[in-house]
């Protein structure tokens, strides 16, 4: 039997919440009612694209296309939000919207969640430099995590083919807040390191997602990637941390995330290449694997030492 979210009484809510005077915009899907979940799972997106187009795209014939759907029919309480200067967020002051920017985005992302359905802890999936902005928030409010997903992730950039060719263009990032994006742009992030591994028809409802909402983009997280890593210190991420790297992935260079893997503190961390999966691991051919990968760590048991 093919199961879809058709077979599943998912619901949606929509959420606001402040961080000062910034409103961000946050989304909500579970099965039935929100409490009494197995895991509260907050997905965080990257530089290029707004939270719903990432984590809840739907795509006609293509089975649990949104993870989030995915995740919920599996008994999550499942959550993303718009990064300030993204999709519904505010987009009014004149920053870049950096790394530390997004960090105290999803710090008070997850008070207001908290607050409202009393999770103890978060589990985090980032991807690309949603990623970095996980890995900040880990640093800063390590209280707030129970377990850690870091894909696509970048350290010191080294060994990174598309950072090396986006540091030519750091000049022209510099002199603006903001850059123009496309559906030509959209394209060009799976045509950039392995064409194929995506479906033509989920890179249109991808791409149609995204310029929905915005037709441009913040300039930060470009600038910090291209001029300003490393951003993290492995050994302030004292969670339980999975380092997932798509075998085509042009952003994530393989002994720089073994090196940051192996300074990882925790006993509990994995390291996990995908394969057949480029960039955007959502919307690859082979999602489906990259979903019971994240299921299988964030399900995982606790560990039992001795004297326990």
């Amino acid at each position: 039997m093919n199961e879809s979210a058709d077979d599943y009484n998912i619901l949606s809510e929509e959420h606001w919440t402040n961080k000062g005077e910034v409103r961000l915009f946050l989304y909500e899907k579970y099965v039935d009612k929100p409490e009494d979940k197995r895991g509260t799972v907050l997905f965080v997106h990257g530089s290029s694209m707004a939270s719903q187009p990432t984590f809840d795209l739907q795509v006609p014939g293509r089975p649990f296309s949104s993870v989030m759907d995915w995740f919920a029919a599996r008994g999550f309480d499942t959550w993303c939000v718009d990064m300030e200067g993204y999709g519904r967020s505010d987009k009014t002051r004149d920053i870049t919207c950096d790394i530390a920017n997004g960090a105290d985005d999803l710090a008070a992302a997850s008070s207001y969640i908290q607050s409202l359905r009393g999770n103890d802890g978060f589990l985090v999936y980032g991807i690309s430099s949603g990623a970095l902005r996980a890995a900040k928030f880990a640093e800063a409010h390590p209280e707030r995590i129970s377990r850690l997903a870091l894909d696509a992730f970048v350290w010191t950039g080294e060994g990174s083919p598309t950072l090396e060719q986006r540091r030519q263009k750091l000049p022209q990032f510099l002199e603006s807040k903001r850059r123009p994006i496309d559906r030509d742009f959209v394209y060009s992030i799976f045509n950039r390191d392995h064409p194929g591994t995506a479906a033509e028809d989920v890179i249109d409802a991808f791409a149609d997602a995204i310029t929905a909402l915005d037709d441009s983009m913040p300039n930060g997280t470009y600038i910090d990637m291209c001029s300003r890593l490393p951003l993290v210190d492995p050994g302030k991420i004292p969670c339980p941390t999975i380092i997932m790297r798509g075998e085509y992935d042009g952003i994530a260079g393989f002994e720089d995330l073994v090196n940051f893997f192996t300074a990882l503190p925790s006993s509990d961390k994995q390291f996990c290449v995908m394969p057949g999966i480029s960039h955007a691991s959502f919307q690859q051919k082979n999602y489906l694997m990259v979903y019971h990968i994240l299921h299988g760590f964030f399900t995982q048991p606790e560990p039992v030492y001795r004297g326990d």
